[in-house]
């Protein structure tokens, strides 16, 4: 078993029972938003089934279903019945779990999910999740009033069907779409109404995450149950409680098994141009609804700079543009590009999305007497900011203008932060010359166990893993609950000295 240490500022160590981090626990996790809360969901010993006279409208998926039995999915081969399976992702684990939940949807279908839950209290996996905030993970830092991209059933998780728990609450899904509060809110619910909350440890921050060996290791905090498991290959966790029981009070565990679901949220990407440190330049929509709030931008502003051409550079736009502040809106991508996001989104379900395409449109460099105010600049790129408010941009067949400007906000996307793993964890990347990115460079792991391909014992989920919708990472909770089940039978019943 493993205890936790936590560590006295003067450097002692003494062994005591503080909170919910005083836990034998065979598995840590590392964030809590809704991938781990699905794997925590998973490990408490909630199984899923398929259900009695359930037809998939695959029918070689059907097929393979139909020789499942009374038996668990989690005691099937996985990547047997993934095979052949297609849907929006590149992952098959998840791609399989969502066809099993919503068969066929992206193709138009409404068929029902096959699965059904069982809950097993012997069949358990003891483990503790650590995040900083309250469950929900970053889903309680987004502006509550906005919608999501997802659907609204899309977000929900295993056993707590998202609309009947909105209704409810007395609300309606707006174009079949919730707010970020009421997701944030959901999770937070599901915790405690699924008996999770034992698991979740909330306030704790981790500062390190790496692997030691057992002979190395000079501490009497952990009790061996052989001396072949000094050749075992451990995860130290350092980290930090935040808590008020136990305020920057540092703690140390060690597990064989380490879950990396921190999401994507962390750190805003940069542009990497001069000037980019002003304190004009801001790289969160947070910034932009605070600004106006304490009305610091109005209609006689100097024009604010949006850069991007995501949906959240568009949720920026209509922000301002709803308050009359000034806008101009630059990127980098023509309007006609298939890889611009308004042209992959159906207009009757995002007509908000659409409204600020229409706008990019209608005003691109040209006279419009609508959407006052606001000016769209597309195929242009930022070349610096001066400290007198001014922005240089440039294009191609334009060359650079210089504009003056409010404030400048830098939405182009974020990066995860992974400063508590060595070299911020290029090593575990698919091209490990580059930083981690979720769309382009995530952590490399086995495609049906999501466990690192580089550090085997550390599992990736969520964006980490190239799952960025809460619909597709259940598959990835699924994939490590499977394996750490496999390692339990390997290793006669236990997964962690």
């Amino acid at each position: 078993m493993f205890r936790l240490e936590l560590l006295h500022h003067s450097g002692g160590k003494l062994m005591i029972s503080q909170g919910d981090l005083n836990t034998d626990s065979s598995i840590y996790f590392w964030g809590n938003g809704p991938s781990a809360i699905c794997l925590s969901y998973f490990l408490t010993g909630h199984r899923p089934y398929i259900k009695n006279g359930a037809v998939h409208p695959n029918p070689i998926l059907q097929k393979k279903l139909q020789q499942i039995g009374d038996c668990s999915l989690l005691d099937q081969d996985l990547e047997y019945l993934a095979e052949g399976v297609e849907g929006r992702s590149q992952n098959p684990m998840a791609v399989l779990f969502d066809s099993l939940v919503r068969p066929d949807r992206d193709f138009g279908g409404t068929a029902d999910s096959v699965l059904t839950w069982k809950e097993d209290h012997k069949d358990h996996i003891q483990h503790l999740v650590l995040g900083k905030g309250p469950p929900g993970g970053s889903w309680h830092s987004f502006d509550g009033s906005m919608t999501t991209l997802s659907l609204g059933e899309w977000m929900e998780l295993p056993g707590l069907n998202f609309r009947d728990w909105i209704r409810r609450k007395g609300r309606n899904l707006r174009n079949d779409r919730a707010t970020t509060k009421d997701v944030a809110q959901y999770y937070q619910h599901y915790v405690k109404v699924m008996g999770l909350k034992k698991y979740f440890a909330s306030g704790t921050l981790v500062t390190s995450i790496k692997p030691v060996d057992l002979s190395s290791l000079q501490t009497t905090s952990l009790s061996l149950h052989s001396t072949e498991d000094l050749s075992k290959k451990l995860y130290e966790i350092k980290g930090v409680c935040l808590s008020k029981e136990a305020p920057e009070t540092p703690f140390c565990v060690y597990a064989e098994n380490v879950v990396l679901a921190t999401g994507t949220y962390d750190s805003p990407a940069h542009l990497g141009v001069d000037g980019e440190d002003f304190p004009f330049v801001y790289h969160k929509i947070s910034d932009l609804e605070s600004a106006v709030e304490e009305q610091r931008l109005g209609p006689n502003s100097d024009p604010i700079l949006v850069i991007g051409a995501g949906l959240t550079a568009a949720d920026a736009v209509l922000l301002a543009h709803h308050r009359n502040v000034p806008v101009l809106h630059t990127f980098r991508r023509g309007l006609n590009d298939l890889g611009l996001i308004f042209n992959q989104l159906p207009q009757m379900m995002y007509p908000e999305y659409h409204k600020v395409h229409q706008m990019m449109r209608e005003k691109c460099c040209l006279p419009c007497k609508c959407y006052t105010g606001y000016r769209s600049l597309p195929l242009h790129h930022v070349k610096s900011f001066s400290s007198d408010k001014t922005c240089v941009l440039e294009s191609t067949k334009e060359g650079k203008k210089v504009f003056r400007i409010s404030m400048a906000f830098v939405l182009i996307g974020s990066n995860p932060n992974l400063s508590f793993l060595a070299n911020s964890g290029k090593h575990l990347t698919v091209d490990q010359e580059h930083e981690v990115n979720c769309k382009r460079n995530p952590i490399d792991t086995h495609p049906f166990t999501y466990e690192s391909l580089q550090e085997p014992g550390l599992y990736a989920l969520g964006p980490l893993a190239g799952d960025s919708f809460v619909r597709f990472l259940q598959g990835g909770a699924l994939a490590v609950t499977a394996s750490l089940i496999q390692k339990r039978k390997k290793t006669g019943g236990r997964i962690f000295l």
